[in-house]
């Protein structure tokens, strides 16, 4: 199987802009492609696990995957998903956070030549005069349709502050550097990204007269609709010292009957013929579905030592219960 059907396969693909060219171009291994990840915390959390996933499936089909970190971006704050403003970070915080973000990012993506790179938008964004970029680039974004755009939709009616205005312009200038300094072709990112997304691609077609790709992937969220990654405490991190690997592992093993092939579907990398058979298990087997999520995300987070330690110490509890 091919891996553009693969990812149909796992329930991967939201939205693609022109689905028959980028089959072909991932499928052939020709892809240099790249997510954005805006440092907003000191860790990574299951959210951009997700996008990790996917850039590994990618990279192991011959794609070659750029990281990009928004050490830029962070100092303006993504309005999509938000229904109020993000909070103002330090230089320092921003540049400590995204020296979190590329320790943890490098357990899961092959860094090296000819392999994934990493780069940083803070090495361009930061530099740009503010006129010189309403000149160039302000005649690319019609108004109409950014108010049109999902990402401010929701933000229209409690208040849209023009910092957070100028941040699909920031992101689809990304692109557009990415597209000329590095060969990006493609851009991949949640589902909430479209618009952001669709601003690049028009942005390379209007200054350059090229073609750009996007696709989106599917939001993680549970059989309620709501954001899976949550706990009572808050985000489930990667980061051990903020979420345990046992706290991992119990988040993954609790959650709902209705969610769990989904997510083996989704986050793990076990074969589509495995995971099919386990589409007919039904009754206490769901609870083995459970453990063998629980499992896989933390062996893969974590390793597989702490996973098993993990498993053993839920086990023993549950016993005692």
């Amino acid at each position: 199987m091919k891996i553009y059907d693969e990812l149909v396969a796992r329930g991967l693909i939201a939205q693609v802009t022109d689905e028959e060219k980028i089959k072909d171009i991932i499928n052939s291994g020709n892809a240099t492609f790249y997510i954005g990840f805006d440092p907003t915390a000191d860790s990574l959390h299951v959210g951009h696990f997700m996008a990790l996933c996917l850039m590994k499936r990618l990279q192991m089909a011959g794609n070659k995957p750029v990281v990009l970190l928004g050490g830029g971006t962070g100092y303006i704050g993504d309005p999509s998903g938000r229904t109020d403003l993000r909070s103002m970070m330090s230089p320092e915080t921003i540049q400590h956070n995204c020296a979190c973000f590329k320790k943890q990012m490098e357990k899961f993506i092959e860094f090296g030549e000819n392999k994934a790179i990493m780069v940083n938008n803070a090495d361009w964004l930061l530099e740009l005069n503010y006129i010189e970029l309403l000149r160039d680039m302000g005649a690319c974004f019609p108004v109409n349709n950014m108010l049109r755009a999902e990402c401010y939709k929701q933000r229209l009616e409690k208040g849209l502050s023009f910092l957070e205005f100028n941040y699909m312009v920031m992101q689809s200038y990304d692109y557009y550097y990415l597209y000329q300094n590095y060969g990006c072709n493609m851009q991949f990112g949640g589902d909430d990204q479209w618009s952001n997304m669709l601003g690049g691609t028009e942005l390379i077609r209007r200054k350059l007269g090229k073609d750009a790709y996007a696709m989106t992937i599917t939001l993680l969220k549970n059989s309620e609709g709501n954001k899976m990654g949550k706990t009572a405490k808050g985000a489930v991190w990667l980061d051990p010292n903020k979420t345990t690997p046992f706290e991992f592992y119990q988040y993954w093993r609790n959650i709902g009957e209705a969610d769990v092939l989904k997510c083996i579907r989704m986050l793990t990398f076990l074969p589509l013929e495995q995971i099919d058979a386990m589409d007919q298990w039904e009754g206490s087997q769901l609870n083995e579905a459970k453990e063998v999520l629980a499992y896989e995300l933390t062996k893969l987070v974590h390793d597989e030592e702490k996973a098993q330690k993990a498993k053993t110490v839920y086990e023993v509890g549950s016993v005692r219960e």
